[in-house]
């Protein structure tokens, strides 16, 4: 995606994009951050793209475009753009590195022929019955011919001690920076790339052990209307509270991330359906438990419930077809009231009923 747009804005037709792009932005009330130009740019010139379709559903969905939301879509969908001069300067590091290991290898090389040609020339002199050489005179050579290489030897060990070192701080730095990238900003829980990987991965190992997987999507009920009563600052306030006890209820094995917007995504391995329904309605009935207040004034903001839908993998269902059944089940809740939680194996089966 990231090449394609490279090319467009260099064509023949890039001031044109770049006109067009303002105008949108301008006809949606989007300020023209770099950032979020950068956004729109990716939306505009290829509107059909995952970033364009995300992009465009904020927009059908009416959902502000803070700055929140734009980290949010450019740690999703354009990782290496922000990742690309980390990487950068870890390979520049990396390469000093073993250029310095590679050079003082070919030292410590030479000076081991070195000592071996005196060892050489030591034996020879004592084979050389025609002119002896004494004793003490070979043991000399040696001896400052073995000091040599001892030193040598310690000035090796030191440069590779010294590069271990910085590739282990570059090991850690460049797990930081991926750490980074697979996190939402906002809520600190996965992002959605994070997740899908994640998700596929599980799958993967469920179809190997048998085992069961079973996906939550919640969703926070009249966000939209949080954001235009109290502003976009509150409605990130209401973000953070709501993903903090999604992280509380999402211990290891189990895996949460912000799916886009104020919606979020759980996932139990080795889990059934009425266990997880149960986890989820304890999550809901602890985030609707407290009345928020609005940290700028005071004022109260109510309370804040949750709707959600979940589904438990059928045997070598896709991610995307567990993640749609479980999507369809968090509308069932939205259609019946909202705060509450719906199984899509339940619903199934009240339907058959």
């Amino acid at each position: 995606m990231g090449e394609q747009v490279d090319t467009a804005v260099r064509g023949p037709q890039a001031f044109a994009l770049a006109r067009t792009t303002i105008d949108k932005m301008e006809a949606a009330k989007i300020w023209p951050t770099p950032l979020n130009y950068e956004l729109w740019l990716h939306y505009v010139s290829q509107p059909h793209s995952p970033l364009g379709q995300e992009i465009l559903r904020l927009l059908d969905t009416d959902t502000p475009f803070t700055d929140a939301v734009a980290e949010m879509l450019a740690t999703e969908y354009l990782p290496r753009s922000r990742l690309s001069e980390e990487i950068r300067d870890a390979g520049a590091v990396l390469n000093r590195e073993l250029a310095a290991v590679a050079t003082a290898i070919d030292k410590a090389r030479e000076m081991q022929m070195q000592y071996a040609d005196t060892l050489s020339d030591a034996q020879t002199h004592f084979d050389n019955t025609e002119a002896p050489t004494t004793l003490a005179e070979v043991v000399d050579v040696l001896s400052r011919a073995t000091r040599r290489i001892q030193r040598h030897t310690i000035v090796l060990e030191k440069r590779l001690e010294s590069s271990h070192t910085e590739v282990n701080k570059l090991r850690t730095h460049l797990e930081q920076v991926r750490r980074d990238a697979m996190t939402d900003a906002l809520t600190n829980l996965a992002n959605r790339k994070a997740f899908d990987e994640q998700l596929a991965s599980l799958c993967e190992e469920a179809d190997a052990s048998g085992s069961a997987v079973t996906l939550a999507v919640i969703d926070i009920d009249h966000f939209k209307r949080f954001n235009d009563t109290w502003g976009h600052q509150t409605g990130d306030q209401v973000l953070r509270y709501v993903a903090a006890a999604i992280a509380r209820l999402a211990h290891h094995p189990r895996i949460a991330a912000r799916y886009g917007g104020e919606e979020f995504a759980v996932v139990f391995p080795g889990e059934m359906a009425n266990d997880v329904e149960a986890a989820i309605n304890t999550l809901r009935a602890e985030i609707a438990s407290r009345a928020l207040r609005r940290r700028s004034t005071n004022e109260d903001l109510g309370i804040v419930t949750i709707s959600a839908g979940l589904a438990t993998r059928g045997t070598n269902e896709s991610p995307l077809q567990l993640m749609e059944r479980a999507d369809a089940a968090l509308y069932v809740s939205k259609r019946n009231g909202r705060n509450r939680v719906t199984s899509a194996e339940n619903s199934l089966e009240e339907t058959a009923a």
